[in-house]
């Protein structure tokens, strides 16, 4: 069959039809508004925010800002989940709520605001979380009528000119004032292409320009934007399985999808119900030529599952290598992200490893673990697409207790790693790379890191010298309310 846009867009048909279905409606499970009795501490990071956070100065409580550090870092993450006639049942489906932390002359600025969803205004109305989700079942009262009634806006965020998208995989980026944190409008980047998903994880061009792929079982549309956001070209293609895949990653001359044995075998909703997970099919990694999307290469990796990639490199005989947070299996993310916004229990699966990928000219995959604890790898993004050394990730993560508690800074060329952890006080959140002015190596930049301090119970922001981790935060400041622990950001300098 031809890929065409009435192919990708059967998924949001069959969501649509998911939520009317008697027996879905039936089947779907309640929950209480939350209690806080009997609560783990670390519950806080699933919390509800229950209002918008109006912009407020930050406490400086420990250093002072290094000279040159301006700039704005924004976040998004899922901010509510309870409501009095229902509420969501898996970690991914809350209320996106995006944040900005604005550092300027040694101050930080901090606001935080909801998207301004279709999904959020039906079920405010309602006071009851109604739409099917990740993991959420859906509920009668849900209105939708394209797959953006369904978007939560809830995952990432990209700076677009002087403008930010609220990212979710499943649907059209959600355009906000990059001042205000406004909701402004779905985008659509060419009318016929209206509604396509853009999916949470674009990738970046040494040139500037951006790519993003959108997924609907094995065909993809690959997205290629310039700085601003514009639509330079936009194409299908079909992979070799139909494997859920959150993140794909690229080379300055390769896009790369690693389709892990979690494959697609049935419609439905909640989204997880569609697929199966088969170990004995192992892992595959599917390399495309950015210049002919026609041509590509498949690697074989023995068995693992994934959320999140790294910049990826190719040197110069033809080796590309990348870095992941490899998990066991996907019992997190069925059940352990369930538990988290129950906040008490144990959480099933065990936390992820730090690994490199080294796919050889000659068709050879290796994955090899630097055996630390790791999730959200993230780069320098003045070397993204090209050959490097250092990934800074989350770490401190334990079985048993979710979520990290410090960060670690991986140095693939010496094999090391330096770290710093807050310990089980803090919930680390994901740390992106800032390069210094004039900086021209890796280790030139420092690292902005949210965590929440769950003694305190308030949202602080740290600043690290990426080459001195283990020395700690550069300075440290604090803010009087603690929002939901995110998933990613952005910075714009």
């Amino acid at each position: 069959m031809t890929p065409t846009r009435r192919n990708i867009l059967m998924g949001a048909a069959a969501l649509s039809a998911a939520v009317v279905t008697p027996e879905m409606a039936r089947a779907a499970a309640a929950l209480n508004v939350a209690n806080d009795a009997g609560a783990a501490d670390w519950a806080l990071a699933t919390r509800d925010l229950e209002a918008d956070v109006a912009p407020q100065t930050m406490r400086r409580i420990r250093g002072r800002a290094p000279a040159g550090l301006e700039g704005t870092l924004f976040r998004n993450g899922p901010g509510k989940f309870r409501r009095a006639g229902g509420s969501a049942t898996h970690w991914f489906d809350g209320d996106g709520l995006l944040r900005s932390f604005d550092i300027a002359g040694g101050q930080v600025t901090l606001q935080a605001r909801f998207a301004d969803t279709n999904k959020r205004r039906t079920e405010t109305e309602l006071d009851a979380v109604v739409t099917p989700g990740f993991g959420t079942p859906g509920r009668p009262g849900a209105r939708i009528d394209s797959v953006d009634d369904a978007n939560c806006a809830n995952t990432a965020v990209m700076v677009a000119g002087d403008k930010v998208w609220a990212l979710w995989e499943g649907g059209s980026p959600l355009q906000m004032d990059a001042e205000t944190l406004a909701t402004e409008h779905y985008v659509t980047l060419k009318p016929d292409l209206k509604g396509m998903p853009f999916q949470a994880h674009p990738r970046f061009d040494p040139d500037g320009t951006i790519w993003n792929v959108g997924a609907n079982g094995a065909q993809v549309i690959v997205w290629h934007l310039n700085g601003a956001g514009g639509l330079i070209e936009a194409q299908v293609v079909t992979l070799p399985r139909a494997s859920y895949f959150h993140d794909f990653t690229a080379t300055d001359r390769h896009l790369i999808f690693v389709l892990q044995p979690w494959v697609h075998e049935r419609n439905g909703m909640p989204f997880t119900t569609q697929f199966g997970w088969r170990a004995d099919m192992g892992t595959q990694v599917v390399v495309l030529d950015k210049a002919d999307l026609t041509r590509g290469r498949v690697y074989e990796l023995p068995t693992f599952s994934f959320f999140h990639l790294g910049d990826a490199w190719a040197d110069s005989d033809g080796t590309i290598r990348f870095d992941v947070a490899a998990g066991k299996d996907i019992e997190f993310a069925v059940e352990g992200a369930r538990v988290l916004v129950e906040g008490r229990g144990r959480v099933p699966g065990e936390p992820t490893k730090l690994a490199l990928i080294t796919l050889h000219a000659d068709g050879r995959a290796e994955m090899v673990s630097s055996g630390l604890t790791g999730e959200f790898p993230q780069a320098n993004p003045r070397f993204a697409g090209l050959r490097r050394s250092l990934t800074v990730h989350t770490a401190g993560e334990t079985t048993g207790r979710p979520l990290p508690t410090g960060l670690a800074v991986q140095d693939w060329s010496r094999g090391r790693a330096d770290a710093f952890h807050f310990g089980t006080g803090h919930v680390v959140e994901e740390a992106v790379f800032v390069p210094k002015p004039g900086g021209t190596r890796e280790r030139d930049a420092w690292l902005i890191v949210p965590s929440i301090d769950l003694r305190a119970g308030v949202t602080q922001l740290h600043a690290f010298d990426a080459g001195n981790v283990s020395d700690g935060p550069l300075v440290t400041w604090a803010a009087d309310v603690a929002l939901p622990a995110g998933f990613h950001g952005a910075w714009r300098g």
